[in-house]
């Protein structure tokens, strides 16, 4: 049978110690939720360890012209969500979080005309840190959009990132009042 010290003497907090199996099951309900021995924490099937760090979603809603040829900060004024208010969708169009951890960042930039290259760069901390996606289109190929994602770790408090793109031989970035063409998403999946 496993035991439980609840007492507040030495380091205090709750001590739980597994029975002679070495096996500790988590449960609610009578229902095992987690387990956790030597190798570690199991989840029951359709049961989740989730991350309650900082997450956003922001998009373009509408076309923003460029130059040709010149690497531009892609404007994210919309926001469906924004869990910890870490991305600026007003001034930098910026995500600068609050936690430490490794994000899932995910991008996709649709380019108004036909050009004949097309990129996305991930900026961190204003300098290029990762290139998301770069294509050479044939003449008159037009894409409707290029995507791509990253893990990328940021410190919680200076780090933040930033979208550029860049097209040669169209008019710009396209979007409109959705959320489907031009977007930037994010979330903490693991923490420092």
């Amino acid at each position: 049978m496993a035991s439980i010290d609840a007492s507040t003497s030495g380091a205090g907090g709750i001590i739980t110690t597994a029975d002679n199996t070495g096996t500790l099951n988590l449960q609610s309900g009578g229902t095992t939720i987690a387990t956790i021995n030597s190798t570690g924490l199991s989840m029951a099937s359709g049961k989740v360890l989730a991350p309650t760090g900082p997450a956003f979603s922001a998009y373009a809603g509408s076309s923003q012209n460029t130059t040709s040829n010149v690497y531009t900060k892609v404007q994210f004024p919309n926001e469906e969500f924004d869990t910890n208010s870490n991305f600026d969708s007003s001034t930098n169009y910026r995500f600068t979080p609050t936690v430490a951890g490794y994000y899932q960042l995910n991008v996709s930039v649709s380019v108004n005309g036909a050009p004949t290259r097309f990129a996305i760069q991930l900026y961190k901390n204003g300098s290029a840190y990762k290139i998301i996606t770069d294509i050479t289109c044939g003449t008159g190929t037009t894409p409707n959009a290029i995507a791509g994602s990253t893990v990328v770790y940021l410190n919680g408090s200076t780090d933040y990132v930033e979208v550029y793109a860049s097209q040669v031989s169209a008019t710009g970035f396209y979007s409109n009042s959705t959320t489907v063409f031009t977007w930037f998403n994010g979330s903490l999946i693991r923490g420092a």
